[in-house]
């Protein structure tokens, strides 16, 4: 990775639109829906009174293969953390315009890899209105050691020193990568074997970014009573991988406006999202 063309990169600006159908598929990409029946679920799902989830804001502002063209190892590189900002409810179905630059660049060792820190902000095409601000953590594993500055990095949230206040369990679909690459995030380590087994990985994984998306849903579904338009921010590192199929457990401390969140596999002891911090508006 070359760290002078890295930070002299102008990032895209992407415009895309999207609808009612765009939104109903990111929800099943999550397993939203698994039950006909669940008249709370079923707004997310189906365009009669359609719902819309906080966390669709990072695929509509979904771009990263820019970065190769620093050097960047993609074959390597998988989520590190994620924020987001929503100034305003995500709609169902709208046109928006995403500005996205490289923030900095950390090394972390030419064993350990590379923090690549990407900013996303995205506005409403017709009026200008800031909708969402993001900013990705990319860890490019390959791409150690190139003479850039260590960090410090974002500090991360630190949970409550207590049991959780509530937990709930998800089920992943087994083909839930397949069908949640569909809402924009194409990286072929979520499909292809081949590809994935050069990564490292036994077969394809779940995207980070859908994880963070379920457990999402456990805090709209346990905490809030199914109103998504109540959060403002969601924050979370990745610890480690989902392969699909498997069950996500998230625990849940709430303080006032502020509820903390992890994320688990109990079948294999393993924590794939640590440090959560949801923002509740007002």
């Amino acid at each position: 990775m070359d760290y002078q063309k890295l930070m002299a990169l102008k990032g895209p600006v992407v415009e895309r639109t999207y609808t009612n159908r765009d939104t109903m598929l990111y929800a099943l990409g999550l397993g939203v829906g698994a039950d006909p029946m669940d008249t709370a679920e079923l707004p997310f799902v189906y365009e009669k009174n359609i719902k819309t989830l906080p966390t669709m804001a990072t695929v509509v502002t979904w771009a990263d293969v820019w970065i190769a063209e620093a050097g960047v190892d993609l074959v390597k590189v998988v989520h590190g953390e994620q924020r987001m900002t929503l100034h305003r409810p995500l709609p169902a179905a709208a046109s928006v315009i995403s500005t996205l630059r490289i923030v900095e660049a950390y090394d972390k060792g030419a064993d350990k890899g590379a923090l690549i820190l990407i900013e996303s902000a995205t506005k409403l095409a017709n009026t200008g209105e800031p909708l969402c601000t993001g900013v990705s953590t990319v860890f490019a594993r390959g791409d150690g050691g190139f003479g850039g500055k260590p960090g410090p990095a974002p500090e991360p949230h630190q949970l409550p020193d207590r049991e959780p206040d509530a937990t709930c369990v998800r089920a992943t679909l087994p083909q839930a990568a397949l069908i949640y690459r569909l809402s924009g995030d194409y990286n072929p380590l979520h499909a292809d074997p081949e590809f994935a087994a050069a990564a490292g990985f036994p077969r394809p994984i779940l995207h980070g970014l859908c994880t963070y998306a379920v457990a999402g849903f456990a805090v709209v579904e346990t905490m809030l009573d199914h109103d998504a338009d109540q959060i403002a921010n969601i924050d979370v590192r990745f610890s480690a991988p989902v392969f699909p199929g498997e069950n996500v457990t998230t625990d849940m401390w709430r303080d006032g406006d502020t509820i903390s969140f992890r994320a688990r596999v109990a079948e294999r002891d393993a924590i794939v999202l640590q440090n959560g911090r949801v923002k509740l508006r007002g």
